[in-house]
C-alpha cells in the first residue's frame, strides 16, 4: 500500500499532517540549535521530559502536558545553574547536560516502577507512534509551529547575533539571559510537541539532522532554515510512504530518512571536484558569521 494510495484512511492524513507540521517546526527550531551547539543539551531535554510523562500518567493527566509543565521545569534548572551563552562548548555546562540526561531519565524509570505492571502506553513515548496521533495532537502541533516561528522571526536578529557573538549581544544592551530562556523554551516545545509523534528518544533526530544537513550546503541563516524546514518535511513524507509500503515503524522510518537526508549529503560534500572542493570551507567560515539573509 502507498501513501497516496492510503490517503482516503482518517489516520493516514491526519499523520501526513503531523509530519508536514513538525518537519517546519523542527527545521527551524534546528538551525538556533546547530548553530548554538545545543544538540547534546536537546539530547537531554528530551530524556528529561519523561519523569512528567509518567508522572501524568499516574496522576491521570494528558502526557504531552505532563511533559510540557516537566520540560518547563528542567529548562529553568538548566538555565539557572548554568545560562545558555556557550553551551554545549563549556565544561560546566557539559557536565550539568549531562547530569539532567541521566537524572531525569532515570527518574522516569524510577518512578514508574513504583507501581507493578505500570506501563500504561509509556513505551509509546519512547518511540512514538505518529499513525496514532489525534486531532488534538495535530491542533497543538499547529499551534506550536505558529507560536514559534513567530518568536523565531520576531528575534531573528537577536538570536542570531547571540549564537555568533553573546559578548556583542549583551554590549548592545540586549537581555542576554532572557533571549537564551525564550529560546530555551522553545526547543522544549518543539521536544514536547514532537513526543507523540517520533517519541523522547528520537526528538531530537528530528530537530538537529535537517538543520545540520541544510548547513553542509547553505552559507546563509536564512536559507539554512528554509532548506532545514524542506528536508524536515520531505523527511517525514518520505519515512511515513516507507512505512505505509514496507509496514516498518514510521518514527523509525522518518528517523532514518532524516539520516539517509545528512549522511549523502556528508558524502557529497566530501567528494573533491577541483575548485568547488574549496566551497565546503569557504561556506564554514561564513555561516560563523551574523547572517541575516
Amino acid at each position: 500500500m502507498t501513501l497516496f494510495g492510503s490517503l482516503g484512511d482518517g489516520y493516514v492524513r491526519r499523520a501526513l499532517l503531523e509530519v508536514v507540521l513538525l518537519g517546519v517546526l523542527c527545521g527551524a527550531v534546528g538551525v538556533q540549535v546547530v548553530l548554538r551547539r545545543l544538540a547534546f543539551l536537546t539530547t537531554a531535554l528530551t530524556h528529561a521530559t519523561f519523569p512528567g510523562v509518567v508522572l501524568a500518567s499516574l496522576l491521570g493527566i494528558g502526557l504531552v502536558l505532563g511533559a510540557g509543565l516537566f520540560g518547563v521545569l528542567v529548562v529553568a534548572v538548566v538555565a539557572m545553574l548554568t545560562g545558555t551563552r556557550g553551551a554545549g562548548r563549556g565544561r560546566e555546562t557539559s557536565s550539568v547536560t549531562a547530569v539532567v540526561l541521566a537524572g531525569g531519565f532515570a527518574l522516569g524509570l524510577a518512578l514508574m516502577s513504583t507501581r507493578d505492571g505500570f506501563s500504561r502506553d509509556l513505551t509509546a513515548f519512547l518511540v512514538g507512534s505518529v499513525l496514532t496521533v489525534s486531532p488534538s495532537d495535530i491542533v497543538a502541533t499547529a499551534v506550536t509551529t505558529v507560536c514559534v516561528l513567530g518568536l523565531l522571526a520576531g528575534l531573528r536578529k537577536e538570536l542570531l547575533l547571540g549564537a555568533f557573538d553573546p559578548g556583542a549581544l549583551a554590549a548592545a544592551g540586549y537581555p542576554v539571559r532572557a533571549l537564551d530562556l525564550v529560546l530555551l523554551l522553545m526547543i522544549e516545545a518543539t521536544v514536547v510537541t514532537s513526543l507523540p509523534a517520533v517519541g523522547t528518544i528520537m526528538a531530537v533526530a528530528l530537530i538537529v539532522g535537517p538543520a545540520a544537513t541544510a548547513r553542509l550546503w547553505c552559507s546563509g541563516a536564512g536559507t539554512m532554515t528554509a532548506v532545514a524546514m524542506v528536508i524536515g518535511v520531505l523527511s517525514g513524507v518520505v519515512g511515513l510512504a516507507v512505512s505505509e509500503q514496507w509496514n516498518v515503524a514510521a518514527g523509525g522510518a522518518i528517523v532514518l530518512t532524516v539520516a539517509a537526508f545528512f549522511t549523502v549529503s556528508l558524502v557529497a560534500r566530501s567528494l573533491p571536484r577541483g575548485e568547488s572542493a574549496m566551497r565546503p570551507a569557504a561556506q564554514e567560515k561564513s555561516v560563523g558569521r551574523p547572517t541575516y539573509s
